[in-house]
């Protein structure tokens, strides 16, 4: 059985263009302090959010796709510019 690997490729974060931003007050693991629905986790192609409360994203390694913005049913996620994430420290 094959599993995604952290790192193959070295560090992947420098190629995003959107970062990906939590909004823990929407996400529901954050807001229930429980295991949630996790579809960001369940659908990131990377394998670059962990399965805990909260989440946390590896920007190390999110390329900002942003397929776990677009499946999470809460809109606890967003993408943002990386220029303007950068400003802002998110």
């Amino acid at each position: 059985m094959a599993t995604p690997s952290i790192g193959e490729a070295g560090k992947t974060g420098q190629w995003r263009t959107l970062r990906p931003v939590v909004d823990d007050s929407k996400c529901t693991p954050a807001k229930t302090k429980k295991p949630g629905c996790f579809h960001c986790w369940l659908y990131c192609p990377e394998a670059v959010i962990n399965r805990r409360v909260p989440i946390v994203i590896d920007l190390d390694y999110c390329k900002g796709c942003g397929i776990c913005a677009e499946e999470c049913p809460a809109g606890a996620i967003t993408m943002v510019p990386e220029h303007e994430a950068a400003k802002t420290k998110l």
